[in-house]
């Protein structure tokens, strides 16, 4: 763990020479820093003088080369999640406080440097006096021997081409839309670009609602209301002079195609279409069209088969997938060993073929199905019951029950089901105990419960962690369809009548997706399953 919360990483060299010094400068200072890390540009500036001042680059094409070689660095480096935040200009106290200072060292003796660089940040920033300042050595100029682009002479960072005295467009009002999830380094980029073309107001859309129907893995997009507060954090630290609208999104126009004091929408390059349908809309409505910026997508050097070659929300879900979400609930009643996962998912989802994965990585195998079949076998511990309740047409001639007529029984009557429910789930329940014990006698070290209604009959408190398989409706309804021989409505009416993708993911610590190839589930499921080792390994150390 990185020894600094949060961190203040002043940067001095020549904008055009970032995109070659970038990922040295980020590497050393993530080192350092575990939360949020500032960068502070200011080409030119002598932290060495009595009183160094902040002072902003100008909004120009260099700076915005800068910035992009910064946050393309950032999402290259090791720290996947490094929270990179390259401010636009010194004006208000930073949502967390800086608790280390940092630079890279120049020639020259090291106490003045730092005393120069406390100054600087209390002047710019308000940071306390006091904080530790940290010169990051041998990366203020490239190694020519490690780096052959590098180059002793000092001219080597002035590039005629960096258009160093031209300056970007400016707008009075600004827009710009989007799912903001997980605010990665291209939505970082992305909205650094609109805050240098705003002069005054900047308005972001955030897609909510039926918008997010058709995004892949919708169910782990976080919440409107925690993406709306980190973008409003994140704007308000990199030019907190800017007025920020932030606004849920239900259509893909928002207030783009009814605001008149709008004059630029920033788009990617991907949504260079959407801007022309809100200019057509615009001038329906008797607005003036808007000035499209185009903003060039980052691409994703570590994207994998499944994933799309830009950075994007999407790739950085599907990284979720088999990863531990939130903590596994604390059950004292509940054995450590063997340690128990519930595996659940809708029909449909692919829960059967993940329960063989995990069978063949070790786990041992409780199919809480096949359980529910004995409980209805005459002498099973049900049948009486179920028979008494249901009445004897629902058994054969052989005397066993019928689970077809039964369920047409109870399907769609609540209280019905209940009484079912009521009857066989307790039984299952103390099967999946006596199934437990068997395997903590056969020693083994992780049990997998393999139940469709976990959940729903409140068996999460057997298990130690509820891992969930999910698909999308219309893929789950293909599935049916075929595996079933229904038709499309009854298909879907199933898939209604059971809990939502969304209602098992808020109870899961781990959330499994089947929608790829065989060969992208089984590496998601050996991503769990060594995970899951990695806890126990370490609970065991405890």
């Amino acid at each position: 763990m990185a020894p600094f919360g949060s961190g203040l990483l002043v940067l001095t060299a020549p904008l055009c020479s970032l995109p070659r010094r970038a990922a040295a400068a980020l590497s050393a200072a993530a080192g350092l820093v575990s939360g949020p890390l500032y960068v502070h540009l200011q080409p030119g500036l002598s932290l060495a003088a009595p009183r160094p001042l902040p002072a902003a680059p100008p909004a120009g094409p260099a700076l915005l080369r800068a910035l992009a070689a910064l946050y393309e660095a950032a999402a290259s480096s090791s720290r996947g999640d490094l929270d990179l935040r390259v401010l636009l200009g010194p004006g208000r106290r930073l949502a967390h406080p800086p608790l280390v200072l940092l630079a890279q060292e120049p020639p020259g003796p090291p106490g003045p440097l730092q005393r120069g660089l406390r100054l600087f940040a209390s002047a710019a920033y308000g940071c306390a006096p006091g904080l530790p300042a940290l010169l990051l050595g041998g990366t203020e100029r490239p190694d020519p021997d490690l780096d052959p682009s590098a180059d002793l002479d000092p001219s080597a960072d002035l590039d005629p081409s960096a258009d160093l005295d031209s300056v970007l467009p400016s707008f009075s009002g600004v827009v710009v839309g989007g799912t903001f999830d997980r605010l990665h380094c291209a939505h970082r980029f992305l909205l650094s670009a609109c805050c240098l073309l705003a002069q005054h107001r900047l308005v972001a859309g955030v897609a909510d609602g039926n918008l997010l129907r058709h995004k892949v893995l919708m169910e782990l997009i976080e919440p409107y209301e925690l993406r709306a507060a980190k973008l409003q954090e994140f704007l308000e630290d990199v030019k907190p002079s800017l007025c920020y609208d932030i606004v849920p999104l239900a259509d893909p126009y928002g207030p783009s195609v009814t605001d008149p004091n709008l004059q630029c929408l920033v788009v990617s390059e991907e949504t260079r279409k959407g801007g022309e349908a809100v200019n057509k809309k615009r001038l329906e409505n008797g607005l003036p069209e808007l000035v499209v910026y185009e903003i060039l997508l980052m691409k994703d050097p570590d994207h994998a088969q499944n994933e799309e070659e830009k950075i994007s929300s999407s790739s950085l879900r599907q990284r979720l997938l088999g990863t531990l979400l939130r903590p596994p609930r604390q059950n004292p009643a509940l054995p450590s060993h063997p340690y128990v996962i519930g595996l659940t998912g809708g029909t449909g989802s692919g829960k059967s073929s993940i329960a063989k994965l995990l069978g063949q990585l070790g786990a041992f195998l409780i199919d809480a199905d096949k359980l529910g079949h004995a409980v209805y076998v005459p002498g099973g511990p049900a049948y009486e019951r179920v028979v008494a309740t249901f009445g004897a047409e629902i058994l054969n001639e052989d005397g066993t029950i019928n689970r077809r007529v039964l369920g047409a029984k109870v399907f769609g009557n609540q209280e019905r089901l209940k009484s079912l429910t009521d009857i066989v789930w307790p039984q299952i329940a103390q099967m999946v105990k006596e199934q437990v014990r068997e395997a903590d006698a056969q020693g083994k070290a992780v049990c997998v419960l393999d139940a469709a209604v976990l959940l729903e009959a409140g068996w999460q408190d057997m298990v130690h962690e509820v891992w969930t398989t999910i698909i999308p409706e219309e893929e789950a309804v293909k599935r049916i369809m075929a595996r079933d021989g229904l038709s499309e409505e009854a298909a879907r009416s199933r898939l209604q009548s059971q809990m939502t993708n969304s209602e098992r993911v808020e109870q899961a610590q781990v959330v499994l997706c089947t929608l790829w190839e065989p060969d992208i589930t089984r590496k998601q499921v050996e991503k769990a399953w060594d995970l899951l080792q990695q806890r126990l390994s370490q609970d065991r150390s405890q």
